[in-house]
């Protein structure tokens, strides 16, 4: 009879500890986009030839629009950081960006804006992220644009 309670409570406790990163509540953030840019990860994988102005940054006059984007980009977040996880979202997010404004022929994406569960942030300096137990999200809208250089 110990030997089934045991078992029973071993297992209970087992369901308990993996259940409960599932019901973890989302967290909101708001990190730098000047760190997430200048990570070891966003120095890898961002092309300097594309330029990114947040909303509310000054950027070189726009010679032609090629229209407003969105990027919708989620990661692992289980066991990192919010600034590793987010900032993870945030570059791949960036990355989107940067493949559409070489298809569509233009040199930067301007007005940058975080719109993460239809909740918009605007900030020239920092984005917003959404931090779960095993998800992490950043969704951002832009307008790819040529710029002049």
């Amino acid at each position: 009879m110990k030997k089934i309670i045991s078992g029973s409570m071993l297992v209970l406790f087992c369901l308990a500890t993996v259940a409960t990163p599932v019901f973890a509540k989302d967290n909101w953030h708001k990190l730098s986009v000047k760190e997430a840019i200048n990570s070891d990860l966003g120095k890898e994988k961002l092309n300097s030839d594309i330029k990114f102005y947040m909303k509310g940054q000054k950027h070189p006059k726009v010679k032609k629009k090629f229209g407003e984007y969105k990027a919708n980009k989620r990661t692992n977040g289980f066991g990192k950081s919010a600034q590793q996880a987010c900032g993870r979202a945030f570059v791949s997010a960036l990355m989107a960006f940067q493949d559409r404004a070489v298809r569509e022929g233009g040199n930067a994406v301007i007005d940058i804006y975080t719109i993460t569960k239809d909740k918009k942030f605007e900030s020239a300096e920092e984005y917003s992220c959404i931090k779960g137990g095993f998800t992490t999200n950043v969704a951002l809208k832009g307008t790819v644009v040529t710029i002049a250089k």
